[in-house]
Parts: C-alpha cells; structure tokens; sequence
C-alpha cells in the first residue's frame, strides 16, 4: 500500500496522462485525448466492480421469484431468505462471489464505521435492478468492447495525424510509447484504496467482535456504540469493563449537528480556510463552472443523488451528486454523464468516467442545489462546465 515503488507505479500512469494531453493539444490540437485512450484498461478493481455487477443482474433476471423478492429484502436473512426461492441459490452464490471480492467496499468507505456491502447487501438492490432494466443479457462484455474499439480507432487516428508532422515517425514512437504506458498503469491507480479496505475490514471486524462483547456484559447498549469512542477510549473500556454512558449520549447529539455542517472548500491543516473563484471569461453566460475530468459534450436528465441506494436510473441520465467513491462505480455503466460537488482529475469518480467514456465535470460547487432533479441539463467535459436547459 504505502512502498514507494507502488506510489510510483501510480504515478507512471498519471505522467503518462498528463504528457499525452500536454503533446497531443499541442502538436495536433486534441484536447484531453487521454481521456478516450483511458477506455477499458485492462486491471482496474474498481472499474471491473461496476462491469462484474451486470454478471450478477444476468443471474437475477432469470429467476423472477427473486425479483420480487429483491424489492422488501432485509439485511440480516438476505442469503437465508434467498436460499428458499426458486433460483435463489444460484442468485445467492452469484451475489457471494461478487461479494468475496467486492464486499469490503461502501459509501464513504474512508470511514470504518460505515457499513460495507458485506454488512448491508441490500445497497445493491437498486443498482442491480436498475441493471436489468436498462442492459441486455452480456452487458458486461459489450461495454468493455466498445470502449475498446474506440480507443484503438482514436490511437489510429491520432498516429496517423502525427506522422503526418515535422518528425513525424519519432513523434508517433514517443506517443504509442506514452499510449501503452497509460493503458498499462493508469488502473493501477486504484489498487492501494482497495487494498486498504481490505485491511479496514479486517480491524472492523475485530472491533466488532470486542462491542458484541461489551453489549453483551451491559456495558454498552448497541454494538455501534463504541463509533463514539476514541480506539484508547475503547481499549480502556476493554480492559476495566466500565463506561460513563453519557459520553456516548453526548457525542452522539453532537454528531447530528455536525452533520448538518457544510465544510469549505478547501481547508489546510492549520485549519486555515482558502476560498477563490473558477474563472468563467470562456463558459458560457449561466453556465456552472467546474473542472474538466472526462471529455465529451453530452445532454440528459438530471438525477440529483445523494445516497447511492436511491440511484434509480433510466438509460441517459445524468448522475448529480456530492461526490463519488469507488463503491458509487456501479452506477457509471447506467448514467450517460457525471456532475458532482467536489473532486479532481485523479480522484476515483474522474477516473472511471475516463475510462467508462462519460462526459465528466467535478468541482461544480453547490451543484446538487443549484441543478434540480429532473431537469434537463448538458455536461461539457471537454471544457468544464455545466448548463441548465
């Protein structure tokens, strides 16, 4: 996770983006092409996590019993109430495995109290749903070849402008060169957060099995209790088998104000408070400015989502919303676009959008406000920028 040559092996793939956007805007004025050359890497986890999701649909849309049964499952029986339908077990074997692998992942995953898919398999439901609904049979296979056959008609395209150039054969070696390198590394970008929520969930449930413990001495009333304590607090609690309660009543009102709080910006480490303003001299009047993370132009539907359990999505919409995290992944291959609130050119959102082909601008600050669900809006990832229609 942290070796210096795995940080370095991450960093491979983002010199490589930036030299191709860098030579190729100004040797033959294509802007963001690594964007399109970023389709259907081979290695990326959290790409694959979203395709692997339609494997699973093509499993539940044979079995209508367990349709049904998707639409009032509940977290503690999920895989005990599956196992009593008709296709339930080949359903629940399907869901396992994508869970074995994908499992340790959720919402806000940085956080160790939030709950992974392993804990609350019901999050996928509405993704999974919205999967059969909008994809044929072997979606799977036929997205990841499209973007494919894109990106080797976009290579061929930008060589043969190049050779055409002053220097042109040593310009096109160089550039097939940075191609192979980006294709090569730029998934492995996402390895060191997934291998670290390998690790989050490992210590989660040793911390869990230590509450289980104390809830069932009397010391602490729910399991998630101990999310209010400092790990020392915890340990002393562990070892003296008492607990003011009141601390964990405290914090807990505490939480719920805080919650309601809207950080700035951007915030040091000294907690100095930086603000500033997007230049728009070059977007159009009205337009909301953002930062260009996935090119192309595209116009839909808003869907303003907040939590990824409620993304019921229809073919052509357009994901509005925060911010995006690998676990949000599976909802790329429904939306046809992406907005959100925060982010950058490397942050995960930015990434998949890349690599899924979606028009993307993150840092679009206030957008689930200011865009309302339901209206019709265009994402300009090219140039970075938003308009309400």
């Amino acid at each position: 996770m942290y070796s210096p040559q795995s940080m370095g092996t991450v960093f491979v793939g983002v010199y490589a983006t930036s030299w191709i956007n860098k030579k190729m805007g100004k040797w033959i004025g294509e802007k963001n092409a690594a964007d399109l050359l970023s389709q259907s890497v081979d290695n990326n986890v959290t790409s694959e996590m979203g395709l692997e999701l339609l494997d699973v649909a093509d499993v539940v849309r044979l079995y209508p019993d367990v349709m049904n049964y998707l639409e009032h499952a509940k977290d503690g029986t999920f895989f005990e109430d599956l196992d009593k339908l008709e296709g339930g077990n080949s359903v629940s074997k399907s869901i396992q495995a994508y869970l074995k692998k994908y499992g340790i992942r959720c919402p806000g995953e940085i956080d160790i109290t939030r709950p992974r898919f392993n804990e609350k398999p019901t999050a996928l439901i509405t993704m999974l749903i919205s999967d059969i609904k909008n994809f044929e049979p072997g979606a799977h296979k036929a997205i990841f070849e499209r973007g494919l056959m894109e990106t080797k008609q976009m290579e061929q395209d930008i060589i043969k402008r190049i050779e055409k150039l002053p220097n042109g054969k040593r310009r096109a070696k160089k550039t097939k060169e940075m191609i192979s390198r980006l294709r090569n590394f730029i998934g492995y970008r996402e390895y060191p957060k997934y291998l670290m929520m390998g690790y989050y969930w490992v210590i989660k449930q040793a911390l869990i099995r230590e509450a289980v413990q104390l809830m069932q001495k009397g010391i602490i009333r729910e399991k998630e209790d101990i999310y209010y304590l400092t790990f020392e607090e915890l340990r002393e609690v562990v070892r003296t088998k008492r607990l003011d309660y009141s601390i964990i009543m405290r914090r807990k009102e505490e939480y719920k104000i805080y919650e309601k709080l809207t950080p700035p910006r951007i915030m040091t480490s000294e907690g100095e408070i930086i603000s500033g303003e997007y230049d728009t001299a070059k977007i159009p009047k009205g337009a909301l400015a953002g930062i260009p993370a996935s090119s192309g132009i595209i116009e839909g539907r808003a869907r303003v989502i907040l939590k990824m359990e409620d993304a019921d999505l229809e073919e052509g919409d357009i994901l509005v919303t925060a911010y995006t995290d690998p676990s949000w992944t599976p909802v790329f291959v429904s939306i046809k676009g992406l907005v959100t609130k925060v982010g950058g050119m490397m942050t995960h959102g930015s990434v998949i959008a890349r690599e899924y082909g979606l028009p993307a601008v993150v840092g679009v600050e206030n957008a689930t406000k200011l865009i309302k669900d339901g209206q019709r809006i265009r994402v300009n990832g090219t140039d970075g920028y938003v308009e309400i229609l």
